[in-house]
């Protein structure tokens, strides 16, 4: 083979070998970490490779030395298929026979493809390997090797371009190996037929996508539209698969708890599984849906009032205070009622979950903790990653119960000591009594807490007063000039508080970010980085992204600094973005858009 680029790794990297086999197989196992064009790969399954080693070993000494026996014990082969996040291939597979060899540290691959009736054909242009070189006993480096560059043939999904090899690849794989992390988690959707959920996501997504250009919340509509639409493949295609293994007809049932926007339960509803979704407080996409969406406004406390005995499943997506409840509420509402939850905030039954160990990550001990919850309650629960845009993407499924129908007293008795030795005082956890006493169900009303619901008239007084001390600590010496214009000086976030009153400081400790987050707000005025606040200078461009102003942009807030600054605006009326004076005032003459009253999805025939 012939060598194409290479990489040298860190002087003082400790990772090597394993490091390098470590990154070889996250890119043999999850290779669309790197390749956003793929969903992922399938593994296992030896179609064709028997017809391909064959093959090779027919083609001359420099493809047959790829599969050669000698030295067993220090190789391996797989087989790897390619699933593409948008169907490009037909019926056609794209295949690649992996060959480790430990002893000489480089893995080949070997691509193939395989039609619908088995037959098998060679892809010889597209061999390539990697190989981990020890350079005059001193020096690690990564090699990429190429059986022929010149007839290399590229797709851009199966078959990624030489270039991309060499400059995205390589450089990511001696990362990895240097790292040398494993995961605490499981491999994404590793309790799913990857290709299955790329088909359904595809079609998912081209059906629900007009939801984006419609979106009324002040969320972001792309993240939450496309999060749900991911969330909501992953359970059609864990019920489907559910429905195959046991031979069931009838689609199941659900009820989503702590549904918010209520998305999730829309495409699901519209997909054909029956079910609503609850939640302490109406949104106002609710009414978008149309009446085949079934959603209700109701506090939920964890008690006998609230179990769903005639429910398949009970869904918690980012459900807070009550992910801890739901296998709970689901293993008391029947012998066959299963969950899936996907934890976010974190709660304990009664409160706040408070860590335990510090030897895991936060995230990692809670989703261990939900975990314990489910085992306690009677589940036999398996965790999985999501693929959504999202840090906090494992989910939890209680998918079947650990003991028989006969023992369920037992088990019952022991959901109960597990309730008791989470309980607080004046809490109880046994069936019959309001065993959710204690709970702590979230507000009706949202309430908004990033100081926008503040007085104008404080925030105008608390701004004034940081923004003229600022300006006075270079009014006489000349520091912070700029020209003739004073830019005044920097300030300590604690030095800035210590100009308020006790009064403003504990209105502020009740907003979130308190004084960062309502100088932050006043982007116009100030620079906050570095936990310092500053003058910002419109002059500079590198304090902002700021572009030429147009002859028809709306001026729709005055400027701060030609109202309050000694010297007036640092720019002329026509540059700056911000009405100088009553008479530069362009109020906005468009029409609010219009919005659909409904999506109108209906159900499938």
């Amino acid at each position: 083979m012939l060598k194409l680029s290479e990489l040298k790794f860190p002087a003082d990297i400790e990772t090597l070998p394993a490091g390098f086999w470590a990154a070889v197989d996250v890119w043999i196992k999850k290779p669309h970490v790197v390749n956003k064009r793929l969903c992922g790969v399938t593994e296992g399954g030896n179609g064709g490779a028997e017809a391909l080693e064959l093959l090779l070993a027919g083609r001359g000494s420099s493809l047959g030395e790829l599969t050669a026996t000698e030295e067993e014990t220090h190789r391996s082969s797989s087989v790897r298929t390619f699933v593409p996040k948008v169907s490009v291939y037909g019926a056609t597979r794209r295949k690649e026979l992996v060959l480790k060899d430990f002893g000489r540290h480089h893995v080949t691959f070997v691509p193939f493809e395989e039609d619908s009736e088995g037959n098998v054909c060679l892809k010889e242009g597209n061999i390539y390997q990697l190989q981990l070189v020890l350079q005059d006993c001193e020096e690690w480096v990564l090699e990429l090797l190429v059986l022929t560059p010149d007839a290399w043939f590229s797709d851009g999904v199966a078959y990624p371009k030489l270039t991309w090899l060499s400059a995205d690849l390589l450089p990511k794989l001696v990362r990895w190996a240097a790292e040398c992390k494993s995961s605490e988690f499981r491999s994404t959707l590793s309790l799913l037929p990857v290709e299955k959920y790329s088909l359904v996501y595809q079609r998912l997504k081209r059906k629900y996508k007009d939801m984006v250009k419609v979106w009324p919340e002040v969320t972001d509509p792309e993240k939450f539209v496309y999060e749900d639409v991911a969330i909501a493949t992953y359970l059609l295609v864990l019920w489907d698969e559910e429905r195959a293994e046991k031979g069931l007809t009838a689609m199941q049932s659900f009820v989503d708890l702590g549904c918010g926007n209520g998305l999730l339960v829309h495409i699901l509803t519209s997909e054909g599984h029956p079910g609503k979704g609850i939640d302490v407080r109406r949104r106002k996409i609710w009414d978008m849906y149309g009446p085949q969406t079934l959603l209700e406004e109701k506090a939920i406390t964890p008690s006998e009032g609230f179990l769903f005995p005639g429910t398949d499943w009970l869904i918690g997506n980012h459900s807070d205070e009550l992910t801890p409840w739901i296998p709970v509420i689901a293993a008391r509402s029947s012998s066959s009622c299963r969950f899936f939850v996907l934890p976010c905030c974190f709660f304990d039954f009664y409160g706040k979950y408070q860590r335990r160990q510090s030897k895991k990550t936060q995230y990692k001990e809670y989703i261990d903790f939900i975990a314990e919850v489910g085992r306690a309650c009677g589940f036999n629960t398996e965790d999985d990653c999501l693929r959504i845009p999202s840090t906090k993407r494992v989910c939890l499924v209680g998918k079947s119960r650990n003991y028989q129908p006969c023992d369920e007293e037992e088990a019952e008795q022991r959901r109960v000591g597990f309730l008791r030795s989470r309980q607080t005082k004046g809490t109880d956890g046994t069936p019959g009594s309001s065993w959710g006493a204690g709970f702590q169900p979230r507000d009706r009303v949202e309430t908004v807490r990033n100081c926008a619901a503040l007085p104008r008239d404080f925030v105008d007084g608390v701004v004034l007063q940081v923004a003229q001390f600022l300006l006075g600590m270079t009014e006489d010496d000349g520091e912070g000039s700029s020209g003739d214009w004073n830019r005044g000086g920097s300030l300590s976030l604690g030095g800035a508080a210590e100009l308020l009153g006790q009064e403003a400081l504990q209105r502020l400790k009740k907003e979130w970010g308190g004084l960062q987050t309502l100088l932050r707000n006043n982007h116009q005025v100030f620079r906050v980085e570095g936990g310092t606040v500053s003058i910002r200078d419109w002059r500079d461009v590198k304090s902002h992204k700021r572009k030429p102003v147009a002859p028809d942009t709306l001026k729709t807030h005055p400027c701060w600094f030609h109202d309050h600054h000694p010297q007036r605006c640092p720019l002329q009326a026509e540059r700056c973005t911000f009405a100088h004076g009553p008479a530069d005032l362009r109020p906005s003459t468009k029409a609010p858009k219009k919005r659909n009253k409904s999506f109108g999805f209906a159900h499938p025939p």
